[in-house]
């Protein structure tokens, strides 16, 4: 039985919820979301609460956490920090398309994607939205480009990750 689809979410200050035809709608000050919701899923709005309940306990708790994720996107946003490292490495904004400079003969152009912002400061690349997914997959996509290397650290990671470096080739003594 899930525990976290027994919480009940707490609407938070300036969101209007509306569900229409087995669809969620949260408006709120940085904008809406719509989620479709399975027939399973029973939802009730109490007051200033979200009461999510259902028959399939498998999508309980995920639904319960979506519609969570959703209040939370439209009122505060989300936001990943990617950080470059290695000689030579940089990212600059052309417009509003993302500009990877690390190491490869060409530059790597990440397009504008409806709902996410990009902005960079030094060698760091924030990436911002509403929409908690599409900002986590955003941000891992532009990860996969050129990914930290065990040796010398080199490439795009995220802020605070810690990346496990290796022992470079020993040297034979000599006999």
């Amino acid at each position: 039985m899930s525990r976290i689809g027994k919480k009940p979410i707490s609407i938070l200050e300036g969101v209007l919820i509306s569900i229409q035809d087995r669809e969620i709608l949260v408006k709120g000050p940085k904008g809406e979301l719509r989620k479709y919701i399975p027939e399973s899923i029973k939802i009730e709005i109490k007051e200033k609460e979200i009461i999510v309940s259902s028959q399939d306990k498998a999508l309980w708790g995920l639904f319960r956490t979506l519609i969570f994720n959703m209040i939370e996107g439209v009122s505060k946003g989300y936001e990943k920090r990617l950080k470059i490292e290695g000689v030579g490495y940089t990212a600059s904004l052309e417009g509003k398309d993302l500009i990877l400079k690390v190491g490869f003969s060409h530059l790597v152009r990440i397009k504008e994607v409806p709902g996410i912002l990009f902005s960079v400061e030094k060698n760091i690349i924030i990436i911002s939205g509403i929409d908690k997914q599409l900002v986590g997959q955003i941000s891992a996509n532009i990860r996969k480009v050129k990914p930290p290397e065990p040796y010398k650290g080199k490439g795009i990671r995220y802020e605070g990750e810690k990346v496990r470096r290796k022992e470079g080739k020993k040297t034979v003594a000599a006999q």
